[in-house]
């Protein structure tokens, strides 16, 4: 889907705003043809092979198969400075999409249902930009990656180089929220959104008659426990005036309603913002696990996986986005400091290598019921804010690359 846009006026005549505006309807076409073939993480073949052709069109150097499916696109401005990263993820979710819309995905129980294919649009968008007013200094690099929504492929570019040749100076990104009304944009020093960790235990007793109790160790009973000793981790062990949560979401024993379980297995989340606790968790969900299991006479099996470190804004760079907000919004309302989130993403590993901003953007439209959450099998958004996703990434490039 090859497109051809009019030559574009001379830099120090180009009007940022009307410019960017004018690609409007081609950024919908891009977010609605990868709507409507998303892919999963680390199979991207044909988004990647969309972006590669623009990209190609354009004349823009590009690497492709970074981290298996990412690309990095490099646009040199006209003089000499600094290089600053852009960040947009491409994977989509293993949901059947609900939304009887025209665009709506063509792949069974694969769908875009957290904006990924708007992030792709506006990335494309803003490197079509750049590539046609390079009048800034330094380099700017776009970072089309994989697999955010697991296993992961910020940290795999990263160990492919992506932050390499030429080596980038601070990055940003965006992430287009439902939970913020079209327009307006949330930007904040510090912690944006939590650690990601995962955790699997599986509680092994000793199975019998459900009416002879006392010859068996009821691996529920015992399971049972332990879930509701694991909420006080939070209540107990976490300082007040801190965040953390710890979520059981799976619990799955028994065969029959009269044999007594002899295993129970349970899974959940940890979510907090203070690296601080990164050994913390693991080590006191294993110790009141391994507690009540003694006290029953059962025993357990127990793994842990950190997965994301929380997304950490630098100060310097959150207020260089702050400003640019402002800008592009105009109002001082538009801006929204208090957004953070329990959400993870692994826009974490590039903020942790490089000084950088995450923000949010956001695309609910409660007149036009774009008002479903994240991974919510109705979950769209208002395309008019992919516009202003390339402005807020052509102004940050403004002001950063001077």
């Amino acid at each position: 889907m090859l497109t051809t846009f009019p030559k574009a006026p001379p830099p120090e005549l180009a009007d940022v705003r009307l410019t960017i505006r004018s690609l409007q309807p081609q950024l919908v076409r891009w977010r609605r043809a990868l709507h409507q073939h998303p892919e999963l993480g680390f199979k991207e073949i044909n988004t990647a092979h969309l972006i590669s052709q623009q990209l190609t069109q354009w004349g823009i150097a590009h690497q492709p198969g970074v981290a298996q499916t990412g690309i990095v696109a490099t646009i040199p401005g006209r003089r000499p400075g600094p290089v600053l990263a852009i960040r947009a993820d491409m994977d989509a979710l293993p949901i059947q999409e609900q939304n009887q819309v025209p665009y709506r995905s063509q792949c069974d129980g694969v769908m875009h249902a957290c904006g990924h294919d708007g992030h792709v649009a506006i990335a494309l968008g803003t490197a079509y930009y750049l590539s046609q007013h390079p009048d800034f200094a330094g380099t700017v690099k776009i970072l089309f990656q994989p697999a955010e929504e697991g296993p992961g492929g910020a940290k795999p570019m990263i160990e492919a180089g992506a932050l390499e040749n030429p080596s980038v100076d601070a990055i940003v990104g965006l992430h287009l929220w439902n939970n913020l009304p079209l327009g307006t944009i949330g930007v904040r020093n510090g912690p944006l959104m939590a650690a990601t960790e995962l955790f699997h235990g599986t509680i092994h007793g000793q199975g019998g008659h459900g009416a002879i109790p006392h010859q068996t160790v009821d691996s529920i009973v015992v399971g049972a426990q332990v879930v509701n000793a694991l909420q006080t981790i939070v209540a107990r062990n976490i300082d007040p005036l801190k965040s953390a949560v710890v979520t059981i979401g799976e619990f799955h024993a028994g065969t029959a309603l009269n044999v007594i379980a002899d295993e129970a297995r349970f899974s959940g989340t940890v979510r907090y913002f203070d690296r601080a606790y990164s050994q913390f968790f693991p080590e006191r969900i294993e110790q009141i696990i391994a507690g009540v299991c003694q006290s029953h006479g059962a025993s357990y099996s127990f793994d842990y996986q950190a997965l994301y470190p929380p997304v950490v804004n630098d100060v310097a760079m959150a207020d260089l986005v702050r400003s640019v907000a402002l800008s592009v919004v105009e109002t001082q309302a538009g801006v929204v400091p208090d957004c953070q989130t329990m959400g993870g993403e692994d826009m974490a590993f590039f903020l942790e290598a490089v000084p950088g901003c995450y923000f949010f953007l956001g695309s609910a439209n409660e007149d036009r019921g774009f008002t479903y959450p994240h991974h919510h099998p109705r979950f769209d958004f208002d395309e008019s804010v992919l516009c202003i996703g390339v402005e807020m990434f052509a102004r940050c490039v403004e002001s950063f690359c001077r």
